[in-house]
């Protein structure tokens, strides 16, 4: 078969190859995904099970459709009001962002969903005339008597995906809402980057007092306060760095490991940190207590420290490192074996000797004791009464748990909460992870996950010691990091998942717990391919050096890695996890932070990280491949079948579709930016229509920088962009700084009629006396603000 025409098992290879590489996800109009109205839509009623809006947007819609009605002749709209409707109801489809190709931020959105041709000749046969008043579009007016290019203009490239087709195709409705797994199984996620430029970030705590305020500490011994902007104080919220023992080489262990805000920090102000020392060749381990400075809430006062506990460490690895408030108010530490190879202190080693801390999951208590004793032992601690057993100890037989973390519970019923989740470094063969339970032994070091490790010790029953609740081999990984079960409220579908990773090997996983059997299922997660993540504000990669993870004041999942293990390495990032497949209606997860004092610069957050393309991650074909490579020519198929007009959609459109792409030929390069051009650059999180605007002039973008912006010049990019209407002016850089571009337009001053800025009166191209804090911003709309 070579060089002549591809078998048809080639051929059907080479389809279903397109059809699936084509494949996208679901977005709406605002960059995320859609989501189920907290209540039945009245208008675009379709959309009431999932879809992209709540019932405001619903009933904006209905008001603009009732408006439609009145400008429209009588005997024209009784024809043509179920296109009408099917149109405008397309904002609430699960699909906005692709039939809307507002994908790609730099481009126009369009003012039309992207239509199937023989839709959209059938529609045009009788209401052409309606596209007057839906799009305030004058190129697609200019085509009105032109059938075909008027249809090839409204087309989608994807034709799979324009409507109504997409409303019947069953290999894009089957899945749609749930997270997307690829063809093994690994379920597809996004991640925002949060913050960056951390060295090993180790921890990231929040304060439970309402301020929304995260803490994130580095293993050189320094704690930062971030407020919900993500804005960092400049200066430390905690500094113990000249106390801390560390070193620079890659992989140390030591240095400082842990940190836990006691539960009532918003009254009395305490913390308390976990780090390592060193004189000479005697190293240990330090819990101490700070409380927060008197006159700043955002700083800790030094002089306060007192150590709550000194533990002596006979190797500089398997620190351990957790520390965590439990709802029981009592503090949980978290010790490591003290190191080596295979715990060889004395008979049975540290872990399984009740009489040493090392190896141990301790509970005490801290409070009251700004007299007597520095902590107490809980009554129900499990050993109290044992004399050859220290009393602090709640459960043994751990090599080096590395990341615990306490289970919120179901935000519903409470299920789960209270659950206590850790992760417990190997030795030769398996990571684990455990439920810890009070007084249970976990098996170190006579058990290694599943296995024996020492066959004396694993043979004898009673150590009864408890499996963990799944194990994973080192050909996936050597060295787990215990992660959380996800509670928060953003994204429905991962409530329940236990979501952990590997700092070796850099793989993120999760486990979820069948409730009828108890055993817990295994899924790697991916990061989403394809258009998947192809968002504002959204990436699809990580360092893969994954050292912690961490739940924000509201209970949504972050984790920190780093590029290079190094306490001197600047590399470290702190990311969100975001499930692109479902989000919660919005206003369900609003947060008021209360009010927070600063006294520091703060230093404004700034996003490094960059969204990577990659293959679609997409299953294999079923077709049998072929015994020779078919020809590099694209396979022709049959046109589809006409799609009629529905009166009403029916169905509810749904599953993943194709990358949304610009109008035009595929494959060919865009061309250069005219003169005069806008565009709009908007931060994570706002919806299309609004940000800084951008100018190209003299071969190069820039920014427009002006402290007398007004509407009129507003409502010239608006135009110029495709928006019918400005609704304001924004000044003083409120949707951000163009750091890094040329200031090339200032002094605008417009009438409303100019094609572009240009045309407007200004100083000279490059010409100014502002700075970038006063870049100059828009919001525009489709919608007349006054109906």
């Amino acid at each position: 078969m070579a060089g002549g025409r591809a078998g048809p098992g080639a051929l059907l290879a080479l389809l279903a190859l397109r059809a699936l590489g084509a494949a996208a996800h679901p977005q709406c109009l605002d960059f995320r995904p859609p989501f189920r109205p907290p209540q039945p839509l009245r208008f675009c009623a379709q959309y009431s099970a999932f879809g992209c809006c709540a019932p405001e947007q619903d009933a904006a819609l209905a008001r603009r459709f009732g408006a439609l009605a009145a400008r429209v002749d009588a005997a024209e709209w009784a024809a043509c009001a179920g296109y009408a409707l099917d149109l405008l109801c397309q904002e609430c489809s699960p699909y906005a962002a692709h039939l809307y190709d507002a994908e790609d931020p730099s481009t126009p959105l369009r003012t039309v969903p992207g239509l199937c041709e023989d839709y959209c000749l059938d529609m045009w046969q009788t209401c052409r005339g309606l596209f007057r008043h839906l799009s305030p579009d004058r190129e697609l007016w200019a085509l009105e008597g032109n059938r075909a290019k008027f249809c090839r203009y409204l087309s989608l490239d994807d034709t799979d995906y324009c409507f109504p087709r997409l409303l019947v195709n069953e290999n894009l409705n089957s899945n749609l809402g749930r997270v997307v797994a690829d063809a093994k199984g690994c379920l597809q996620l996004c991640l925002e980057e949060v913050a960056n430029g951390l060295r090993n970030p180790v921890a990231m705590v929040h304060a439970r007092d309402g301020s929304h305020r995260f803490f994130v500490a580095e293993q050189v011994g320094l704690v930062w306060a971030y407020l919900p902007d993500r804005s960092r104080l400049e200066k430390p919220f905690l500094n113990v760095s000249r106390a801390v023992l560390t070193s620079p080489w890659e992989g140390d262990e030591r240095g400082f490991l842990g940190i836990a805000l006691h539960p009532g920090f918003r009254h009395n102000g305490k913390l308390y940190v976990y780090y390592s020392v060193g004189v000479g060749f005697d190293e240990w381990i330090r819990i101490s207590e700070f409380r927060v400075s008197a006159d700043d809430m955002n700083t800790v006062d030094h002089n306060s420290e007192r150590i709550i506990l000194e533990i002596e460490e006979p190797a500089s690895n398997h620190n351990g490192g957790q520390l965590l408030f439990g709802d029981d108010g009592y503090l949980y530490i978290f010790t490591g074996d003290g190191g080596m190879a295979g715990d060889p202190f004395g008979k049975f080693g540290n872990a399984q000797n009740k009489s040493a801390l090392l190896g141990k999951v301790l509970r005490i208590d801290v409070d009251r004791n700004e007299r007597g004793p520095l902590y107490r032992i809980p009554r129900d601690n499990p050993f109290v009464d044992d004399p050859a057993a220290r009393p602090e100890v709640y459960a043994l037989g751990v090599r080096n748990m590395w990341r615990c973390s306490f289970d919120r519970g179901d935000p519903a019923t409470g299920a789960g909460r209270g659950r206590l989740f850790c992760g417990d470094v190997g030795q030769n063969k398996f990571e684990e992870v455990d439920l810890v339970e009070r007084g249970r032994n976990y098996g170190w070091r006579a058990r290694e996950g599943y296995e024996c490790y020492d066959r004396k010790l694993c043979a004898n029953a009673s150590l009864d010691d408890v499996l963990p609740i799944f194990a994973y081999p080192h050909k996936l990984g050597k060295s787990v990091t215990g992660g959380y079960v996800y509670r928060g409220c953003e994204y429905p579908n991962l409530n329940g998942l236990y979501i952990f990773g590997d700092f070796m090997s850099g793989r993120l996983m999760s486990l979820r717990e069948n409730l009828e059997t108890g055993q817990w299922r295994y899924s790697e997660i991916c990061m989403g391919r394809g258009q998947t993540c192809a968002f504002p504000g959204l990436i699809n990669n990580y360092h893969p050096h994954i050292i912690s993870f961490a739940e924000d004041e509201a209970g949504e999942l972050y984790f920190m890695s780093t590029g290079v293990p190094s306490a001197a390495a600047a590399r470290g990032v702190v990311y969100k996890v975001i499930d692109p497949s479902r989000r919660a209606p919005p206003g369900t997860c609003q947060i008021q932070p209360s009010r927070v004092k600063v006294r520091s610069r703060l230093i404004r957050f700034v996003p490094k990280e960059k969204f990577i393309r990659r293959e679609e991650s997409t299953p294999r074909p079923t077709a049998r491949a072929p015994t020779k490579a078919p020809r590099r020519s694209r396979p022709t198929a049959a046109r589809p079948a006409p799609t009629p007009r529905p009166a009403r959609p029916t169905r509810r459109p749904g599953g993943r579709r194709g990358g949304g792409r610009r109008r035009g030929r595929p494959g060919t390069a865009d061309p250069a930016p005219s003169n005069g051009a806008v565009r709009l650059v908007r931060p994570a999180g706002l919806s299309p229509g609004r940000g800084r605007v951008e100018v190209f002039a003299g071969g190069r973008w820039g920014t427009v920088c002006d402290d007398a912006w007004d509407t009129k010049a507003a409502a010239v990019v608006c135009r110029q962009l495709g928006f019918a209407h400005a609704v304001r002016a924004t000044k003083r850089a409120e949707f951000g700084e163009g750091h890094g571009l040329p200031i090339l337009l200032d002094d605008v001053r417009c009438a409303g009629g100019e094609r572009n800025l240009l045309e407007c009166t200004h100083a000279a191209v490059g010409t100014h006396n502002c700075g970038h804090q006063e870049d100059a911003g828009v919001v525009c709309s489709h919608q007349d603000p006054d109906l």
